[in-house]
């Protein structure tokens, strides 16, 4: 199944990210909370991405396409599969870098018992250039002992998981962040593929 997201957002969600991109800079301080800015554009991107997939039942063997227009960001993909399976036993998730609030969304889901089991893989630049967010990673991980951090040479961008229904991989061309460039992503129903990542990744030695 192929999906397109047209990029008529609203005038608000770009001057958004304009406001963004014209500002962006390191953070300094570790996220305790969303902020107005992430929610906006989550609950945003999150509408369209479940408008679009109309909610359609996953089904095993199945490979859902889409090409955003911006208005659609990594951690959305991972939203729409916890609505078909709302708890999993194991999840990876492989990016370059990623932000504190997602960092926090992934604390809440460990917390609350949606995700037992997570093993984090980031880039070489992580610990030095996202230092804030790095720290964070780390004492979730080491808070919950819930999984494990591992830095390498890594640029991939991919969720493996499963729950008591189905394995499930997602490859999307963003980091788990928000931007406002065109992405591409997939989300493929199979335990093969799920398994062919996940040995993989089990396989790096961290940096660290």
């Amino acid at each position: 199944m192929d999906l397109n997201f047209n990029n008529d957002a609203p005038q608000a969600a770009d001057e958004q990210q304009k406001k963004s991109s014209d500002h962006s800079h390191r953070r300094t301080t570790a996220c305790t909370t969303f902020s107005k800015q992430y929610l906006y554009r989550r609950g945003f991107s999150e509408a369209r991405l479940l408008e679009a997939m109309n909610l359609e039942k996953f089904e095993k063997g199945q490979c859902w396409h889409f090409i955003t227009a911006g208005d659609v960001d990594s951690l959305s993909f991972l939203k729409v599969v916890l609505i078909h399976q709302p708890k999993l036993h194991y999840l990876l998730f492989s990016t370059w870098c990623m932000a504190a609030e997602d960092i926090l969304q992934f604390s809440e889901w460990i917390e609350q018992g949606v995700i037992e089991h997570l093993d984090c893989y980031v880039g070489e630049i992580f610990p030095n250039q996202y230092r804030v967010e790095y720290r964070m990673l780390k004492d979730l991980v080491e808070r919950t002992q819930c999984g494990r951090v591992a830095v390498f040479r890594n640029h991939s961008k991919i969720y493996a998981g499963w729950g008591d229904d189905f394995h499930f991989v997602i490859e999307c061309s963003a980091n788990i962040n928000t931007n406002p460039r065109t992405e591409q992503g997939t989300i493929t129903i199979d335990d093969g593929v799920c398994l062919f990542y996940k040995e993989y990744f089990d396989g790096i030695k961290s940096f660290e």
